[in-house]
């Protein structure tokens, strides 16, 4: 089992930037690879970011491509994802989420493990 939990998410005025991270507890973290998904009001769960298990591969959805970076810390069993140039249309609850393979994916149900989301709110 994995345990993940979010931390960073908040209220931000268009333009502005957060740092989302995601802690990894039970099980060794390098052996997972991550990803972030969003989920706004009414709309389905999708793709944000993801990231292989040494953190050399990253792939992007194209509304975020130039503005997010994920990037991770094996040493700290933590994840990141730097937020800048937010937009209102980023609002959502961000998720972080663990897959048992080296390498990441684009879809959530290829994922194992799911943290419970923190609110990221983007005002114009």
């Amino acid at each position: 089992q994995v345990q993940l939990v979010e931390s960073g998410g908040g209220l931000v005025q268009a333009g502005g930037s957060l740092r989302l991270s995601c802690a990894a507890s039970g099980r060794t973290f390098s052996n997972y690879a991550m990803g972030w998904f969003r989920q706004a009001p009414g709309k389905e769960r999708e793709f944000v970011a993801t990231i292989n298990w040494s953190g050399r591969n990253t792939y992007y959805a194209d509304s975020v491509k130039g503005r997010f970076t994920i990037s991770r810390d094996n040493a700290k069993n933590t994840m990141y994802l730097q937020m800048n140039n937010l937009k209102p249309e980023d609002t959502a609850v961000y998720y972080c989420t663990a897959r048992t393979y080296s390498s990441g994916s684009y879809y959530s149900g290829e994922y194992d493990y799911w943290g419970q989301g923190t609110q990221v709110t983007v005002s114009s």
